[in-house]
């Protein structure tokens, strides 16, 4: 598998902490930014990792910022990305499985690195299970061709 990665200053802590956890695991990453804890503007490296993702030149992403929130909001403006925010095991886990989610947002100031490697972990492993998932998953593309200009 491989991984695009993308902060803003208030997600760059955790982001170094999981790039850690990667490198024991053998994942495959591309750190898309930030590279310090100086402001910076979370859109920007949202933007970044969505399209790589949405390109398919990464598999899936992971984004962090403070909260998970306005990274999101910003890589799910990218047609065909699905980004989920995840605080818990269980979202993670379902993320995958029902949306088939291709990018992981989470927030610093709202996890400990513990919580957070576990929720990657759990995300990491988990597929897409397709079937009825599939059929919703494919509206919400229907629903994104719609709006595209």
């Amino acid at each position: 598998m491989k991984l695009a990665l993308g902060s803003d200053h208030g997600g760059f802590n955790l982001k170094e902490k999981i790039k850690e956890y990667l490198d024991e695991k053998g994942i495959t990453y591309e750190d898309m930014g930030t590279y310090n804890s100086e402001s910076a503007d979370y859109p920007d490296f949202a933007k970044k990792v969505a399209e790589a993702v949405a390109k398919g030149e990464y598999e899936r992403g992971i984004l962090i910022c403070g909260t998970g929130i306005g990274i999101g909001i910003a890589a799910n403006k990218v047609p065909g990305i699905r980004a989920a925010l995840c605080h818990d095991t269980f979202s993670a886990r379902y993320a995958r499985e029902h949306n088939n989610a291709n990018i992981l947002t989470m927030g610093e100031r709202v996890i400990g690195p513990g919580l957070a490697i576990e929720i990657v972990d759990t995300w990491l492993k988990a597929e897409f299970s397709g079937g009825r998932h599939e059929r919703r998953v494919n509206k919400i593309t229907e629903i994104e061709k719609e709006y595209s200009i």
